[in-house]
């Protein structure tokens, strides 16, 4: 079976990006097993605890991540540089999620067989 990737890399609430990247994640979930989340760069920021979408009149969908898990979802990196750059730390995100390097993240790409970014 295939690997996929997706790949968050726009912030939340600025563009459909983010909620696009979840209803995707949520459709193939239902034929295949094999998918990661890398969240780098700005994407880091869709897993910010506290948020509040609707003082932009925005859908709160980033709650909808917390649904990963009932999705069989298991596989959540987040790039640590992207996280040091920004200023946040991994107490900020409401998702658990392992911190790789940039090598790291390299190296689940180059692992993958689709990558799709968000």
């Amino acid at each position: 079976m295939k690997k996929i990737t997706f790949v968050f890399t726009s912030t939340p609430h600025s563009t459909a990006h983010g909620r696009e990247g979840l209803d995707a994640i949520f459709a193939t979930s239902a034929y295949s097993e094999n998918l990661q989340l890398v969240f780098a760069g700005d994407g880091v920021s869709q897993l910010l605890k506290q948020q509040q979408p609707q003082s932009i009149l925005s859908r709160d969908y980033i709650s909808a991540f917390r649904l990963l898990d009932l999705y069989e979802v298991e596989e959540v990196y987040v790039c640590s540089e992207s996280l040091n750059e920004l200023g946040f730390t991994q107490q900020e995100l409401f998702l658990d999620a392992e911190l790789l390097d940039s090598e790291g993240i390299a190296h689940k790409l180059a692992t993958s067989d689709v990558v799709l970014r968000f």
